[in-house]
């Protein structure tokens, strides 16, 4: 078979369609591996756990996130849109005053953070944002 620029071109669209389908979803089953991985298949409860995002980020390269979880000895961030979702972890010692992080994270398109805390009673919460992204931060 003869590889010409034609086909080369026709190779290439078809294979960003197909897999401009099914990112979005295969990335959302990664941040559910992830979390499943964080937490031993253990289910996550809410509520306990609050996460503060911008309901709409104009630039998808810094969007401010603040999350609060009193009692939790660690808390992981995620971005269920990115390649790579997870995001960042805090941990926190005994002696911590308050058990909450703000941070300045990336995000690819519009999509959810999860936030999941690990509690001193060895339990999970979890808490979502959804942030719609205008311009892209990873590549976009």
């Amino acid at each position: 078979m003869e590889l010409t620029r034609r086909k080369l071109l026709a190779i290439g669209a078809s294979t960003f369609a197909i897999a401009s389908i099914t990112g979005a979803s295969a990335y959302a089953s990664l941040t559910d591996d992830a979390i499943a991985a964080l937490t031993g298949g253990a289910e996550a409860g809410e509520g306990a756990i609050t996460i503060t995002a911008p309901e709409i980020a104009e630039n998808g390269n810094t969007v401010p996130v603040a999350v609060d979880a009193p009692g939790a000895v660690a808390i992981t961030l995620f971005a269920d849109g990115n390649p790579t979702p997870g995001v960042a972890t805090f941990k926190f010692g005994p002696l911590s005053a308050s058990r909450s992080a703000a941070t300045r994270i990336r995000l690819a398109t519009t999509q959810n953070v999860v936030a999941v805390a690990k509690m001193e009673d060895g339990s999970f919460q979890m808490a979502k944002a959804n942030v719609k992204v205008t311009i892209g931060g990873c590549g976009g």
